[in-house]
């Protein structure tokens, strides 16, 4: 998925260096779509380039005289952003939240502790809906014009709703069982 966001952040972003796609991954949450850490972004960038699906177009200076490698997507680069738009586009997976796989053990855990990490999911679940209120409330659609992004955030905010609701009965059938 990281080469996908590259080659689409390229394509929207002609001429722009490795530091301003990352910032451009950072600023528009793509964490909520794809885990990616500096290592893995510069990884794929390096790959990208390598693959020849990117090029460098130029070194200059920055204001702070140190040199930017800025790059632009290729024709080749094109033809897979068009074959992984297919691949990303057709693919359904399952909503899978790690926390699942605690929770098969949930019997074999301590009550009271299992009560603090499903408070902690209500938490970071909370904090993550406060994050897309404010992107959404700082936006505005383009009449005439189909705003993706906005509306992934949307869906996004809709998705964590239903996991607060959900954590928060969990919280409160565990709450209401007696100790084993």
């Amino acid at each position: 998925m990281i080469p996908l966001l590259i080659l689409g952040l390229l394509i929207q972003n002609p001429g722009a260096h490795g530091y301003e796609l990352l910032a451009f991954m950072e600023q528009r949450h793509y964490k909520y779509i794809v885990n990616f850490t500096k290592g893995s972004f510069y990884y794929n960038l390096q790959q990208l380039e390598e693959k020849g699906w990117i090029e460098q177009i130029q070194q200059e200076s920055s204001s702070s005289g140190r040199e930017t490698r800025n790059f632009k997507i290729t024709e080749t680069g094109r033809v897979e952003f068009e074959k992984l738009m297919v691949k990303y586009s057709t693919q359904s997976e399952y909503v899978n939240l790690q926390f699942y796989g605690a929770l098969l053990f949930a019997d074999e855990y301590d009550k009271s502790k299992l009560l603090e990490l499903i408070q902690s999911q209500i938490d970071q679940t909370k904090s993550r809906i406060a994050l897309l209120d404010e992107y959404l409330s700082n936006t505005q659609e383009v009449p005439g014009k189909i705003d993706y992004y906005r509306r992934m955030n949307e869906n996004s905010r809709s998705h964590h709703l239903v996991n607060l609701a959900w954590f928060e009965q969990l919280k409160a059938e565990i709450e209401g069982t007696p100790e084993a």
